[in-house]
């Protein structure tokens, strides 16, 4: 593993433990070269993914910008990030197990709502509104109005 400090090619593994929900393993690393220590987290990938984009270009799925995206979502919202990271875990077993090595990008899309949905409603809504591409208020009240988080409902 190269050394993210300062690019010597080899690192050593200090430690390695199955990571919080043993989908991951941690390992601490240390750099022989600059003495820098940093950790890496080792996933099993059933198959190599590719997410078909709206305009048709190919894409390798990328599980950290998922995270990244959900992060946005959920940012300053009281939400365990252990529940995140389970969430993303599930959609990157459902995604594997649909036998499938090519996705649209809408499959994706509809299961992170469908994870968001049941995890925070705020962060429902703002992920919504970029996914589904709102343009002003009016938008906002359809879809409210169809998910029925307006009739009483804290969003």
């Amino acid at each position: 593993m190269r050394c993210p400090f300062c690019g010597h090619a080899e690192s050593q593994v200090k430690d390695s433990r199955p990571s919080e929900d043993g989908a991951a393993i941690r390992r601490r690393r240390l750099c022989p070269e600059c003495g820098g220590r940093f950790t890496t987290f080792e996933r099993v990938q059933l198959r190599e993914l590719i997410i078909v984009k709206r305009s048709g270009r190919r894409a390798p799925f990328d599980r950290d910008k998922l995270m990244r995206s959900l992060s946005i979502a959920l940012r300053k919202r009281p939400v365990d990030p252990e529940r995140v990271e389970r969430m993303v875990n599930g959609i990157v077993r459902q995604l594997e197990s649909m036998g499938e090595t090519e996705l649209q990008s809408h499959v994706v899309g509809e299961l992170v709502m469908k994870g968001l949905k049941s995890l925070d409603d705020v962060a429902y809504v703002r992920y919504a509104s970029v996914y589904r591409d709102f343009r002003d208020g009016e938008d906002f009240a359809k879809f409210l109005g169809e998910e029925g988080l307006n009739e009483g409902d804290e969003a």
